[in-house]
């Protein structure tokens, strides 16, 4: 059973169809990444899986059980992750502070714990630093040490979107979904974040769907790759296949293929 499973998923918006009719699966420890020019949906496509525009057709189903209709925050819960293409941290807390959110996600304690501080709402409390700092604890030195108490606005771009990634971890979620993760990044930072993608696969078991425009980076980490052009999927499998296929140079380059003729 696929860990996602998406059929004939549709959504517009006014008179701009962003989604038509995609169908997708994801098997459990699986990285697949979706491509596509500017304007392809591929953002939208995430907005809908997580709850945050519902759709006008099709079904999304997680881990064998459909997700329509749920809020974002429920299906955070049931167990899918996400970042964003503009990083959204809390820029005034500290780095810990930042991951221990993501994981109040899963608390039991309810007000009145939280007013009275009682015994139980306390070891809860620990629990959830403990958490966030074993979270923390596979970033290294980027997010470790010192790094802890510095509020996010301090940050580097490039860990603050280490951050983001880690606080989506702290959900405790099976899968997850990186909107752009190396945007913005040199090379440097680049080659170091594709490493951290398959690690988050490799280590920590996590199934991962990703939205990336670096070519490179898909190459490197993807078993499959999708690709999305005014809201259709136009093909799909491996990175070489999609890369070489007619139809995705098409979307690309915005003229057909002729066999590589000067026109």
């Amino acid at each position: 059973m696929p860990v996602l499973e998406i059929r004939g998923l549709t959504k517009a918006f006014g008179g701009i169809q962003a989604l038509a009719g995609i169908d997708l699966h994801v098997n459990k420890g699986e990285i697949v990444s979706v491509i596509g020019p500017n304007g392809a949906g591929k953002t939208s496509f995430f907005n809908v899986i997580t709850g945050m525009f519902e759709p006008d057709a099709g079904e999304i189903r997680f881990e064998g059980e459909s997700i329509v209709g749920l809020t974002p925050s429920t299906i955070t819960h049931r167990g899918v992750a996400r970042t964003f293409q503009n990083v959204r941290l809390f820029p005034n807390l500290t780095v810990l502070e930042n991951v221990m959110v993501g994981r109040h996600s899963r608390t039991s304690q309810g007000v009145f714990g939280a007013l009275f501080r009682t015994k139980a709402f306390l070891q809860e409390e620990q629990e959830i630093e403990d958490h966030a700092r074993d979270v923390l604890s596979f970033f290294g030195s980027r997010l470790r040490g010192y790094r802890e108490d510095q509020p996010a606005f301090a940050l580097s771009y490039a860990n603050r979107r280490r951050l983001e990634i880690a606080r989506a971890m702290a959900t405790e979620p099976r899968l997850l979904l990186l909107d752009e993760p190396t945007a913005g990044m040199n090379p440097k930072e680049t080659i170091e974040l594709t490493g951290l993608i398959g690690s988050l696969r490799d280590e920590r078991g996590y199934t991962v769907v990703m939205i990336e425009h670096d070519m490179r980076v898909v190459g490197q980490v993807s078993d499959r790759v999708v690709v999305l052009d005014h809201g259709i999927k136009i093909a799909e499998g491996d990175y070489d296949t999609v890369a070489s296929d007619e139809n995705v140079i098409e979307a690309y380059l915005g003229r057909p293929v002729n066999n590589g003729a000067r026109t």
